[in-house]
């Protein structure tokens, strides 16, 4: 039985060129599994907000959205409110009361719901999402993976028939992430709730899917099953941007199909999983000697060949008050001269702060920090950011103040004196680089996250910085725009500059890093270069090297991957 139906839905928001949705029809069965996946700024964020009437953007709306066969403003304010719930991508723009029991019991309480009721639901839903150890904390007290389950469970205790979810991983680690899409996955299963989800991150959502939608320019490209949309991407466009956004398994799939090698193992059903990509490999590529570690692929002494470090940390110790646990516990790091540094860990674990102790925004309370050689207490008034050092924060949002993105790029020029005669043509210049150009004008809040994102990282480097500090660069970019950035950052680095980046996303850090460094407890546990500091790892590692370990071990990506199945022989791999 159907549970929503879009029919000729098209909007377009106020003075604005083209549709940000166009034409969608569609409809999603009860109990289905629904992920919405594209490039940023297709239109998958408006559309999800058109299914929830209290967040539908302005603008003109045409088309009609139907809850059971009934128009969505004809429904009265309680089931709207109550059986269609939504997931916000920020979580700390979603909790309103500062008590994690008092968050749960918010909804219930504006829908008139008996206090009796109130209590055995909220610890029904605690008990079920595992709340109850940190049922009495402060809201501002809780990470970034407790915070998004926190407000789903807010949105479960009022018995949502229908969830609908933007990017909610986009902040959290890996391993937090895997844990909400399992959650969802459960409740799906369980309760055979309807679940409508934007993500950008496919590799765990895309094989639990029913449906996949992938829009393109406000338009639906496909909708069906995973499966079919993993083949059909392929055929409809050999080089279609989202083919690098789909999972490690099915990429390698393509990839062998576009070769024109090993038609035999082509001739199998499409892997979706990890497991089900190791199985394709072990069948049809097994039996092979595993690699010695000489030889690795891509930049195996890439490090030692560094001799200054821009960037050294020596013991450093941070907490934010007098009386709070330490944050940096004794944190010593070294970054060289042109080389790309990642860090990985988990939320919480002080990767933001190391980043803002190096950028100069809090200050260690023991330890040495230098900059480019010098003590960063040496560095006067802005002669630290001077063509020195950049950073692009956790939010984009932080980073703009004017109504215009060219306008804020204006005014960083304005700061370090550009004559205004320059400006212009130097504005055009980055927007171009960054491919930003068509933005120039839009209000920076009018942007998706991963616009954002881009023309963010666009008015940072107007400073013309030697170093670059980035905080989750790749947070709400779809799989295309990731990959244009990690072209960038070669270009940068080429140029010279040396970047040191905080990063959830291991996929983009195996492609892009030089070294790769694990945080935990406020220090710095271990760093290599991606090869081996994923090969040796089991849960911060990349799905690539899940389904390929055993053949070749040292193979962290999926084109490191695809490359040694194109290289065997055909008669070998069949």
């Amino acid at each position: 039985m159907e549970i929503l139906r879009l029919e000729n839905v098209t909007f377009r928001y106020p003075k604005a060129a083209a549709s940000a949705v166009e034409n969608i029809n569609l409809v999603v069965e009860s109990g289905e599994f629904v992920v919405i996946c594209g490039e940023s700024g297709c239109g998958k964020t408006t559309l999800l907000r058109l299914l929830k009437r209290e967040l539908a953007p302005a603008g003109e709306k045409t088309g009609t959205v139907f809850y059971r066969g009934t128009p969505l403003e004809a429904l009265d304010e309680r089931t709207n409110a109550a059986q269609i719930g939504y997931v916000l991508q920020n979580p700390d723009n979603q909790i309103v009361t500062d008590k994690v029991w008092h968050e749960l019991a918010f909804g219930l309480e504006n829908l008139g719901v008996p206090t009796a009721l109130i209590r055995r639901r909220v610890g029904e839903m605690a008990s079920y999402f595992g709340i109850q150890n940190w049922f009495r904390k402060d809201t501002d007290q809780l990470s970034g993976g407790e915070k998004q389950l926190l407000n789903l469970a807010s949105v479960m205790v009022m018995g949502p028939k229908v969830l609908i979810l933007d990017e909610p991983t986009s902040q959290l680690d890996p391993i937090a992430a895997s844990e909400f899409i399992a959650t969802l996955h459960k409740l799906n299963r369980e309760l055979g709730l309807t679940i409508l989800l934007v993500e950008h991150r496919l590799e765990d959502v895309f094989p639990m899917a029913d449906k996949v939608l992938v829009m393109e320019q406000g338009r639906a490209l496909l909708y069906d099953t995973p499966g079919q949309v993993g083949r059909r991407l392929g055929e409809l466009q050999k080089d279609h941007p989202m083919l690098l956004g789909l999972p490690s398994a099915v990429r390698l799939y393509n990839a062998l199909a576009s070769g024109g090698r090993h038609p035999r193992a082509l001739s199998d059903p499409c892997p979706l999983t990890v497991k089900e990509g190791r199985d394709f490999l072990e069948k049809h590529f097994g039996g092979r000697v595993q690699e010695s570690g000489e030889g690795l692929p891509g930049r195996m002494n890439s490090a030692a060949s560094h001799e200054e470090a821009v960037i050294e940390l020596d013991k450093v110790w941070f907490r934010y008050e007098k009386d709070l646990p330490d944050i940096l516990r004794g944190l010593s790091l070294k970054v060289y001269r042109g080389e790309t540094y990642c860090i990985l860990g988990g939320n919480g674990t002080g990767k933001t702060t190391a980043l803002n102790v190096i950028s100069g925004l809090n200050k260690a309370y023991r330890g040495k920090v230098r900059i480019a050689g010098k003590l960063i207490k040496a560095y006067r008034g802005q002669s630290l950011y001077r063509e020195n050092l950049a950073f692009l924060p956790q939010n984009p949002q932080t980073v703009f103040i004017r109504d215009k993105v060219r306008d804020d790029y204006r005014e960083i020029l304005d700061v370090w004196q550009v004559p205004k005669g320059q400006q212009g043509e130097l504005v055009e210049r980055m927007a171009e680089k960054i491919g930003v150009t068509h933005l120039l004008d839009k209000h920076p809040f009018d942007l998706s996250g991963g616009e954002q994102q881009k023309c963010a990282l666009g008015k940072v480097l107007m400073s013309k910085p030697k170093i670059l500090l980035l905080d989750e660069p790749t947070k709400g970019l779809d799989a295309c725009s990731k990959h244009a950035l990690g072209g960038l950052l070669g270009e940068l680095k080429e140029e010279g500059m040396t970047i040191l980046m905080v990063t959830h996303d291991v996929e983009f850090a195996a492609e892009n890093a030089d070294r790769c460094a694990l945080f935990f407890d406020g220090e710095i546990l271990s760093a290599d270069v991606p090869e081996l500091f994923f090969a040796e790892n089991n849960f911060y590692t990349t799905a690539a090297n899940r389904m390929a370990r055993e053949l070749w071990p040292y193979a962290v990506t999926c084109d490191q991957v695809a490359r040694r199945c194109m290289e065997l022989p055909e008669e070998e791999g069949l």
